[in-house]
């Protein structure tokens, strides 16, 4: 007869406990859910490069806003405030909706003011909107 002594009390575990993982897939799904809708607010920037293109801008259709290092605004190489900016952008728009405009910011010019200008042609409705860069130099 076996006594109650004798029984093998320590057994193997033959099945895996999912119960943290289902926790962590979980937490991680929600995670993603509230973090997704922030990262569709970025600014969308076109931003050109030599191996892309392919046909050549034809200036008299392509307005060009310049910003310098002392953050003055040009449109056409016509010096600008920002609202005569916003104005001016919205005529030009009227005449042709599909306007497009290059904008020329200089390498050391606060990030702030770039967008600042981004705001400026988001409020006049104008879509096409290319950064006007340079490859670097070795």
């Amino acid at each position: 007869m076996r006594r109650f002594s004798d029984q093998h009390t320590l057994h193997t575990l033959t099945e895996i406990n999912v119960t943290p993982l289902l926790d962590l897939a979980f937490v991680l799904l929600i995670i993603f859910i509230i973090t997704t809708p922030l990262m569709e607010n970025s600014i969308s920037l076109v931003v050109p490069t030599s191996g892309e293109a392919t046909q050549t801008v034809d200036r008299s259709q392509v307005q060009t806003i310049s910003i310098d290092k002392d953050e003055v605004l040009k449109l056409n190489d016509q010096v600008v405030d920002r609202e005569l900016l916003e104005s001016r952008l919205a005529e030009l728009r009227a005449k042709k909706p599909d306007l497009a405009v290059v904008v020329r910011p200089h390498k050391e010019l606060p990030i702030q003011k770039f967008v600042d200008v981004m705001d400026i042609l988001q409020r006049a409705q104008v879509s096409k909107v290319g950064v006007l860069t340079r490859p670097e130099e070795p």
